[in-house]
């Protein structure tokens, strides 16, 4: 059975890491940081995932350890999963430092190495990436040949934080892309056990269709949150409107739920890095433009439902939810967040708390009223807004509170006495 090393422990990489050890291959997880290595090893998950606790009580050390020695971790093993990040710049473009320098030591480490050996790029990266930085680094270290001495294949992710294991291990589909069959081969053998379809491409196919896929699903939230906007002026439901179309099998019910907008670290990172590349190939991409003009206006809509009440300033407001969605602790391009920072200019008074994010937010904001529980800040504020539909704030009383959900928490009924939505 093939052991498997895999580079980067961010989201994508630690749910590889207890994916495949689950599936009972032996893996290595490598990071340069010190301190989430440690937190593997004593079983204790860097990040906040569903179920990822568990699975590391289960699988460390007996199917899965941690280093920071990339060397060791390369040679012990046959397959590398590369599943560092690729943040955006300011432009929209993607910074491919962190794949480069991992490609230069992967290279280093292979000159040394005389057994074949895969390289299975899981980052999300522009289409040629994996061509012409990946292969071409580590033939240029190396001194050997892809596909002769080494295999290349892409593999992308499609994961959603919050249900990210269940979505490793009930996949829509495992996509590979190589012109390499002997990679592929051992590849498709460490997935044999799955049922889903299999599609196999060219590298930059498989690129291209994790830039769609998530550019598709930014687009229709963005789709039915300019709907929502539309219909909050005729006085309509736009959650009937929603379910309505969603019943049709073509358009389906899924990302038809409208809110504040799209965060975290894929979709607006995505969508940015696919219009800016496809405008420096001459091509104006109009639609995708205006996804991200909608989304970024979009938090803006609960702010004028505010404004409607007079001025802010030292007006006590409560904010339930800091994270992008709810199941995460990631706060990445999250709305909440630039909901905060207009209030703070307009002098409010917030009181906030999420059972999650709070340690990274009072980094950002450490002079923030920061409470214990959700009906503390009910209690202590004038108006509360929901920004995250952490399941638990349905369970709040909120008695006569002005409430304003920006995250539909309360599609389903049982809305509280004093209630309204930003834009249904």
């Amino acid at each position: 059975m093939a052991k498997i090393c895999v580079v980067g422990t961010g989201y994508v990489g630690m749910i590889q890491s207890v994916g495949m050890a689950k599936l009972g291959f032996n893996v290595i997880a490598v990071d340069i940081d010190e301190n989430k290595v440690d937190k593997i090893n004593n079983k204790i998950p860097p990040i906040y995932e569903k179920g990822l606790k568990k699975l590391l009580e289960k699988l460390v050390p007996s199917k899965m350890s941690a280093t920071t020695d990339l060397k060791k971790a390369v040679m012990e093993s046959d397959v590398t999963f590369v599943c560092v990040g690729t943040p955006s710049k300011k432009q929209g473009s993607m910074s491919m430092y962190q794949l480069e320098v991992v490609s230069k030591e992967i290279g280093k480490i292979l000159k040394n190495k005389n057994k074949y050996h895969v390289i299975v790029v899981k980052s999300t990266v522009i289409p040629g990436t994996s061509e012409n930085i990946v292969v071409k680094t580590i033939e240029k270290k190396s001194g050997k040949k892809c596909p002769k001495d080494f295999g290349i294949v892409m593999n992308p992710e499609f994961l959603k934080e919050g249900t990210a294991i269940d979505d490793f291990f009930e996949p829509d589909r495992i996509v590979l892309g190589s012109n390499d069959s002997k990679a592929l081969k051992i590849i498709k053998k460490l997935y044999s056990s799955f049922k889903c379809p299999v599609l196999e491409t060219s590298l930059k196919e498989a690129e291209m269709i994790k830039y769609v896929s998530n550019a598709f699903l930014a687009t229709k939230i963005s789709f039915i949150n300019e709907i929502g906007n539309i219909c909050k002026k005729f006085d309509i439901n736009s959650n009937l409107i929603a379910k309505g179309i969603g019943l049709d099998r073509r358009i389906s019910p899924k990302f038809l739920k409208s809110g504040i907008g799209f965060g975290g670290s894929c979709f607006p990172k995505d969508v940015n890095a696919l219009v800016y590349k496809a405008t420096e190939l001459g091509y104006n991409p109009r639609l995708l433009r205006s996804v991200l003009d909608v989304n970024r206006e979009q938090p803006l809509k609960l702010l004028e439902l505010l404004e409607k009440l007079g001025k802010l300033r030292g007006k006590k407001i409560g904010i339930l939810g800091l994270t992008f969605k709810s199941g995460t602790d990631d706060i990445r391009e999250s709305p909440a967040l630039s909901t905060i920072k207009e209030l703070l200019m307009e002098e409010a008074d917030l009181n906030i708390y999420d059972p999650k994010a709070m340690p990274q937010v009072k980094k950002i904001f450490p002079h923030l009223n920061y409470l214990k529980n959700g009906q503390q800040v009910i209690e202590d504020s004038e108006i509360v807004l929901i920004l995250t539909e952490w399941p638990e704030f349905k369970k709040l009383n909120y008695g006569d509170k002005l409430v304003i959900d920006g995250k539909n928490v309360f599609d389903n009924g049982n809305v509280p006495k004093n209630y309204e939505g930003v834009c249904w």
